[in-house]
């Protein structure tokens, strides 16, 4: 594990850049991460997008599946690409400050 400094504090992240504790999370924080996959300015869907992550993250302890995420805000996969390159685990996820998913987000 690694500390780097994201949103001007002290985070822990894994090898990949995922932090570590969740609650270490805020939006500077994502800001930063972004930059870190590629996406420069947040916009209005990218935001939408970060906090479904988080809410559902904190409600059921998991990443939500890509169809469910997909179809619950609008977006379309091809969409969510677009705005996260690295793809909604890698990018999305990591932005949203969740752990490394295990399975298909």
């Amino acid at each position: 594990m690694a500390t780097v400094t994201l949103g001007g504090k002290d985070v822990e992240i894994d090898e990949d850049g995922f932090i570590q504790d969740p609650n270490e999370w805020n939006e500077d924080v994502a800001l930063d991460l972004a930059k870190t996959e590629g996406v420069e300015e947040m916009g209005e869907d990218h935001w939408k997008l970060v906090h479904y992550l988080r809410d559902y993250y904190l409600k059921f302890g998991i990443a939500p599946m890509i169809r469910k995420l997909c179809k619950e805000n609008g977006f379309s996969l091809k969409y969510v690409y677009e705005m996260f390159p690295s793809g909604p685990a890698k990018g999305a996820c990591k932005v949203a400050g969740l752990p490394k998913p295990t399975g298909c987000v």
